[in-house]
């Protein structure tokens, strides 16, 4: 886990790889470790995010309630990071040439990161994901996002944005089993300022996602006569 981090034939770090984020909590609630990220992406932030009022209200509404009512009940996705940050529940990064996907675990979700060079649009289609686009700097890969809608929750927590949303993110390779993600959060509608929170993860190597679905409906299943 500690070796060279592989490259792909152009040069730049290969994120390929099925990933998980590090868990560094054991959670009062059932004794399982978590990332202290997955229920406060601004745990290591003091104060907190800086909340505007209203945004303030909200979250520490879903605080108290646990996190009840966050939309993966309904099966719904996780927003971004969330989505990220549920371990026992990885992500997997397949990085091609002007394109890399991220393929999610929990619902068998995907996202696309463009690296061909196009711009952000100025007018996307509102989605869970956002909209997405990569580039190098150095070793380091940047994917810049906008057109998020204001459904999602960036932690489990219920930390809330608006559809004025962009993130900038920062991925970096440490080693072969080792990365770590920097987060920019932009949105003058529910924050006072930009703000920044890191993650790590770690490599699972010799395994891949398994098939996973969510059903919120109850349903039964008869037998044919």
């Amino acid at each position: 886990m500690a070796a060279a981090m592989p490259r792909t034939a152009d040069g730049h770090p290969d994120l390929s790889g099925v990933w998980e984020v590090l868990g560094d909590r054991v959670m009062p609630t059932d004794g399982r470790v978590r990332s202290k990220f997955l229920y406060d992406i601004a745990a290591d932030r003091p104060g907190g995010a800086p909340f505007q009022p209203w945004a303030r209200s909200l979250w520490d509404t879903r605080q108290k309630a646990l996190g009840v009512g966050a939309p993966s009940e309904a099966c719904l996705p996780h927003g971004i990071p969330a989505a990220m940050l549920t371990r026992t529940l990885p992500f997997k990064i397949v990085q091609g040439p002007g394109l890399t996907i991220v393929l999610f675990e929990e619902f068998n979700n995907w996202r696309q990161v463009f690296t061909d060079g196009r711009p952000l649009p100025v007018d996307p289609q509102p989605a869970w994901l956002g909209y997405s686009v990569g580039r190098w700097q150095g070793d380091t890969f940047v994917v810049e996002s906008n057109g998020f809608n204001d459904r999602a929750w960036l932690d489990a927590g219920g930390t809330p944005h608006t559809d004025a949303l962009t993130t900038l993110e920062r991925f970096r390779r440490t080693d072969f089993g080792h990365l770590e993600a920097e987060f920019v959060f932009t949105d003058p509608k529910a924050f006072t300022s930009p703000w920044s929170a890191r993650a790590r993860f770690e490599l699972l190597p010799d395994t891949d996602l398994l098939e996973h679905h969510c059903d919120n409906q109850k349903w039964t299943v008869k037998a044919t006569p």
